[in-house]
């Protein structure tokens, strides 16, 4: 048998000095007297007394109000720099996920403790990173709180979603012309007023650059925001970006996106919803057609022109002799392969652009297409407007029907065994998939009364436009003359060879959202 050194005396343990560490995921409860931090701590403290040789060092590691998914925790940096400084031999804690919620970031936690030769001990679960037992174990554990953790995640996304989807405001970045009172928006009739003035402005310029000049001309300056954290992001000017998330936010014509798709919300509209559409109108068109305005607007029927002997497009371009240009448009098929692949030569600008344009006159020139144009838009406007207002009555209570439907069978399944639940599997999915179309259905129908209403506007001006067809087009900026020419010409077909014109004029009456057109454009010939 052998003896122990000193006299058959043990030696005497190893002194471990020790931290312990608490955390709490919310702020709730800590200002009791004795809370959720103060009853870990003392679990630990009382398992550091039972160890021979350990000893608790006197400083504090309590995060209270702090997530585990992640390690920017104040107390816990500074346990970290205090174990790779040397102050500590073991680290303490309740239960694991105190540490963190992540494997990922608890292997990274783990391998700066072995650096700085700490260990670590959870006291509730028995282990620790001594042995190869405890590191397995543990390992284990933290992926079942990962898992736990994902799944939390997974239904707070879930009762996001449905949320929205149910019209309400579940947090962000309050939008301006808001503000939130008890988790709802409410209308700040002041940021309210410059909403509105931010879409009355782009209205009428068309731009969000000029808007943002205005706004700032005018000393306008955004929103200022204090996020949740504590992060205070000031007021300052406007710039283009600024601008166009308030023209795109859905939010301001009562609406409430969730997964690419607008829902009914419950808070106060600051806009009525043809404003919203008109205006994300007009952004897609600038989108559509930014290479083409950045060439030059100048030339109105770009996009317009084909070659009647090959199908391709004219294309503009333009040369200089001296201080003078000449404009013109070129057959694409003609420009890229030569004169074999198509016989169709330049074509002067000015001269097919004044032959349309004299068409166009001759179209508006007793009056009659301005009022044609109004009156049929308008019957054709509210017949298609009842189909859609009968179907978006009829839609809500079928959802509803629908929602109850899926509800019971939720409810059923959980009872049900072996045929019968595959059956009411198979409900609840063709359930969801109607429920998913008919919500779907709802939602388009919202946004055709919305096209409807920017359609009629649309019209109205060009309308107006045609009824004093001369005096207007002198002052339309380049623009709108090719907007005014884009609404009123379907095509022009040009047989270069033969000195031939067709104009296809657009019906405008016909081809309303959601129908399909029914009349051909009118079409004249001529030679220029």
């Amino acid at each position: 048998m052998k003896r122990a050194k000193n006299g058959g005396q043990k030696a005497a343990p190893e002194v471990k000095r020790c931290a312990v560490y608490t955390r709490k995921s919310t702020s709730q409860g800590l200002e009791q007297e004795f809370n959720s931090l103060d009853a870990q701590r003392e679990a630990c403290v009382g398992y550091i007394q039972r160890q021979p040789g350990w000893t608790l060092v006197d400083e504090h590691y309590d995060d209270g109000g702090f997530t585990g998914a992640n390690i920017e925790r104040p107390a816990f940096q500074r346990l970290l720099a205090d174990a790779e400084a040397g102050k500590i031999d073991v680290v303490v804690v309740y239960k694991v996920d105190r540490l963190s919620r992540s494997l990922l970031d608890f292997a990274k936690v783990m391998e700066r403790f072995n650096a700085a030769d700490a260990s670590f001990v959870s006291v509730t679960q028995n282990f620790s990173t001594a042995d190869a037992m405890g590191r397995l174990t543990l390992n284990m554990l933290m992926s079942f709180a990962e898992f736990e953790r994902s799944m939390i995640a997974e239904r707070t996304r879930d009762k996001i979603t449905m949320a929205r989807r149910r019209g309400k405001w579940t947090g962000g970045p309050v939008p301006l012309g808001y503000k939130v009172e008890e988790k709802h928006l409410v209308v700040d009739e002041l940021e309210a007023v410059l909403v509105r003035e931010i879409f009355a402005v782009y209205l009428e310029q068309r731009s969000a650059l000029a808007v943002a000049r205005i706004l700032n001309e005018r000393h306008r300056s955004t929103k200022r925001h204090r996020a949740a954290n504590g992060n205070l992001r000031e007021s300052r000017g406007w710039n283009k970006a600024d601008v166009l998330r308030v023209l795109k936010n859905p939010v301001y014509a009562g609406y409430m996106p969730c997964g690419g798709e607008l829902h009914e919300a419950e808070h106060a509209p600051l806009i009525p919803r043809e404003t919203f559409t008109r205006a994300t109108t007009l952004l897609e068109e600038a989108t559509l057609s930014k290479e083409d305005h950045g060439r030059n607007p100048d030339y109105l029927l770009r996009g317009l022109l084909r070659c009647a002997c090959c199908g391709a497009g004219f294309t503009p371009a333009s040369t200089r002799k001296g201080r003078r240009e000449f404009r013109y448009y070129r057959c694409i098929t003609r420009d890229k392969e030569g004169k074999d692949a198509c016989p169709s030569r330049p074509l002067s600008a000015g001269a097919i652009e004044d032959y349309v344009l004299e068409r166009l006159r001759a179209e508006a020139a007793d009056g009659s297409l301005a009022t044609e144009v109004v009156t049929g838009v308008k019957q054709r406007v509210a017949a298609r407007r009842k189909d859609i207002l009968t179907e978006r009555q009829k839609l809500p209570p079928e959802i509803a029907s629908l929602s109850d439907e899926g509800k019971r069978l939720v409810e059923t399944i959980a009872s049900v065994n072996g045929a019968g639940r595959r059956l009411l599997d198979e409900r609840l999915q063709e359930v969801g998939e109607q429920l998913a179309r008919c919500e779907a259905r709802l939602a388009t129908a919202e946004r055709e009364l919305a096209n409807l209403d920017a359609l009629e506007v649309e019209v109205t001006w060009v309308a107006q436009c045609l009824a004093d067809f001369d005096k207007v087009w002198d002052v339309l900026t380049p623009e709108n003359r090719g907007r005014v020419l884009r609404t009123m010409v379907e095509r022009v077909e040009v047989n270069e060879p033969a000195n031939q014109v067709s104009v296809f004029v657009t019906d405008l009456t016909a081809g309303l959202p959601g129908e399909t057109p029914t009349s051909e454009p009118k079409q004249q010939e001529a030679r220029p």
